[in-house]
């Protein structure tokens, strides 16, 4: 019998099915752990139910689920279970990553500090108490980027250009880390970074055994220049010509090298600046969102198959010759979705392969920096990088959210003066 695949998952997570598919696909059992409160389906995989902040019974539940039965790989969807995973595959001596290396994908001073230390490319930075911020100097100068320290997805990250925006930014950001349910030193303490200037790019790979493994490279073709850093366009392959490729790549693995990441999936995002690239977020995951199914479009293997044979050590070759594009639809204003309007538009936009909607009607948008998700997607494959693009921006135009205020009340408390 195939090795078990060991999918740790949060509850609600849409990659837990997308990766029991794969495991069926490669002939592979499967135990999901998760920390849903409902019992999960057996018909479609095995599952155990934990309490992701009770790590010690959790592993514990988890080792007894599992048995004496052989485990192929234990991996993780999301940046909240990561520790989790790597426990897991530690204790069953199997290739993973350190807990240690995991906890500096998860805190961005602390990832900053191993980047500076192994001589990698780093903007100025420095870590600012909330409840301090109009007293402190900030000496990496302006403009900066205040950033919480263990959040994702751009969630409370807000340019500024003076110490006034500065206090500002804090004071919006203080609800952000409170409502996120964030304790302690990330609850009461931000990072600020040199502004950088220049192209932004996501590198997928994979290390497979110390060494990394390029998937594809994303181009972000428009201007993330702030005051909010929303995410909206990822076209591949890359437009950036061989020798800037090749340093991207470069630079991100020598930064998953400085984190001490060993096994497993890599999400970067980086900056091309006038001095080289220099990353700006370094995950031990895939790609997040929908986003994934790009890799599917341009390699023909969907990206959890590739992952769960990249995390038993048998990463496949992979080329993604073919244009592949997604828009994430970002959310605009505030308000309480009523209907979307121009879907059967949008989707018979020539070379749009999907458009997919993921708020329902009723539910309130919330646009960063306090939001932390998309209206939805939209998925173009086109003969060029121009022609994908395009389409994608066309079959947005056609989309129209209509939305009617919210007129609840929220009562905000801060610690800033």
């Amino acid at each position: 019998m195939p090795g078990l695949v060991v999918l740790v998952a949060p509850s609600g997570s849409y990659r837990i099915s997308a990766y029991t598919a794969a495991a069926s696909e490669l002939g592979r059992p499967i135990l999901v752990v998760s920390n849903s409160r409902h019992s999960l389906v057996p018909e479609i995989a095995a599952g155990v139910t934990v309490d992701f902040d009770d790590p010690e019974s959790a592993l514990e539940q988890v080792l007894t689920a599992i048995g004496a039965r052989p485990v192929a790989c234990v991996l993780a969807t999301d940046d909240t279970c990561v520790a989790l995973g790597s426990r897991i595959a530690e204790n069953l001596d199997l290739p993973q990553n350190s807990a240690a290396a995991a906890r500096l994908t998860q805190r961005k001073d602390l990832g900053r500090e191993a980047l500076r230390r192994a001589g990698c490319r780093t903007p100025g930075f420095q870590v600012v108490a909330l409840a301090a911020a109009r007293q402190t100097p900030i000496e990496t100068g302006y403009p900066a980027v205040v950033k919480p320290l263990a959040l994702a997805g751009s969630r409370g990250v807000i340019r500024v250009d003076d110490s006034e925006q500065l206090v500002a930014a804090c004071r919006r950001i203080e609800p952000i880390l409170e409502h996120a349910g964030l304790r302690g030193f990330a609850r009461e303490h931000v990072l600020v970074e040199a502004y950088l200037d220049g192209p932004e790019y996501a590198v997928e790979g994979f290390i497979v055994d110390g060494r990394f493994r390029l998937l594809t490279i994303f181009d972000k073709p428009e201007p993330l220049t702030g005051p909010f850093f929303e995410e909206t366009y990822y076209l591949t392959p890359s437009r950036l010509d061989a020798a800037a490729a090749a340093a991207l790549v470069d630079e991100v693995a020598r930064c998953a090298a400085a984190y001490g990441l060993a096994h497993g999936p890599i999400h970067a995002e980086a900056r091309l600046t006038a001095d080289g690239p220099v990353l700006l977020e370094l995950a031990a995951r895939t790609i997040g969102g929908q986003c994934g199914q790009l890799i599917e479009f341009t390699v023909g293997q969907s990206l959890e198959s590739v992952v769960i044979q990249g995390m038993c050590g048998q990463l496949p070759e992979v080329a993604a010759d073919a244009c592949a594009g997604v828009l994430m639809i970002p959310i605009v204003d505030r308000g309480i979705l009523q209907r979307v309007e121009g879907l059967t538009d949008a989707l018979q936009t020539p070379w749009v392969r999907d458009v997919e909607i993921h708020v329902s009607p009723g539910y309130e948008l919330l646009p960063l920096p306090e939001g932390a998700s998309y209206l939805g997607f939209i998925f173009a494959q086109a003969p060029s990088f121009e022609a994908t693009w395009a389409a994608l921006k066309s079959a947005h135009s056609k989309l129209r959210f209509v939305t009617r205020p919210n007129w609840a009340l929220e009562a905000r408390a801060g610690t800033i003066s």
